[in-house]
């Protein structure tokens, strides 16, 4: 089976942990949802996603009741059943491990940060240390850091438009030099949520000489994220040639709608990778077609 076959199975394996996350979620039932044996699931998944399905749930179920915490008045008590811990004092010592704290002290140490407007960053010009907004028209969009949507730790980063309207588009992004990539096959990948996509968006990246000529590129616009989703994990993978310069790399929002980043990935990967460019030759047909105009079947 082929890398995409398994990458489609994979996020259908995640759309069905967010769908329930406060349910027992036994991996037998999971591989039987993709149709994989139990083995070959917990394999491939540990490719994709680098990190076990246990692993994966774990940290999902911990950052939803972290976030819990801080937005409802649920008990702690409660708040740990609901996510499959077995008693409160489980559930403590699982999230001392990530927040270096107890559940209590997190609960009123962030509901403080809040009520003071510490939190959640959303100002047009707050891009996320080390990136950049850009696009057709910027100043129709937003950008900014997100504490109540997260995928995992405290933070995610989104890119949404001011106006339901929204025609143009823009992107998060950065540059880098490619020297220490030269040769090298890359994966860029994220976990992405979005909110009322009406167009597309999508992770990108791409490859430059120094003349500014393009050598790779790939947007995801033959795969695009559209609509309402929850988290789901996507990748772009490239080549990148000995005679390049730069790549640059981000995440791109055609028209209106949100999108939440989080968890974002930057590897070099082995052959048994596919590539994902776009091949300028796509789509078009093998030789000239209709020379005399009077083949009307397919013209609408």
């Amino acid at each position: 089976m082929s890398y995409k076959y398994h990458e489609n199975a994979i996020q259908r394996s995640l759309n069905f942990i967010e769908q329930h996350l406060t349910d027992e979620l036994q991996i037998n039932l999971l591989a039987e949802h993709v149709g994989y044996s139990r083995f070959h699931f917990q394999r491939i998944f540990q490719k994709i996603i680098g990190k076990s399905i246990a692993e994966y749930i774990r940290e999902r179920r911990m950052t939803q009741s972290a976030r819990e915490l801080i937005t409802t008045d649920q008990r702690v008590i409660d708040i740990a059943i609901t996510y499959q811990f077995n008693s409160q004092e489980s559930f403590t010592r699982a999230f001392k491990k990530v927040y270096d704290m107890t559940p209590g002290d997190y609960r009123k140490l962030l509901r403080k940060l809040v009520s003071k407007g510490e939190l959640i960053l959303s100002t047009k010009d707050n891009a996320p240390n080390g990136w950049i907004m850009t696009g057709e028209s910027p100043f129709d969009y937003e950008t900014g850091l997100d504490n109540s949507v997260v995928h995992s730790g405290n933070y995610s980063a989104y890119l949404k438009s001011k106006d339901e309207k929204a025609r143009s588009f823009a992107t998060l992004m950065q540059q880098i030099k490619s020297d220490k990539y030269r040769g090298e096959r890359v994966r860029f990948s994220a976990f992405v949520k979005s909110t009322d996509i009406k167009e597309s968006a999508g992770l990108w990246m791409r490859v430059d000489h120094s003349s500014g000529e393009v050598l790779a590129f790939d947007n995801m616009m033959n795969r695009p994220i559209k609509g309402t989703n929850e988290w789901n994990h996507f990748s772009v993978v490239l080549d990148i040639p000995i005679k390049s310069e730069v790549i640059a790399f981000g995440v791109l929002l055609n028209g209106s709608g949100q999108i939440w980043m989080d968890k974002l990935g930057f590897e070099v990967v082995d052959d048994s990778v596919p590539v994902t460019e776009q091949s300028p030759t796509e789509g078009l047909s093998n030789e000239p077609v209709n020379l005399n105009f009077e083949d009307n079947t397919t013209a609408r």
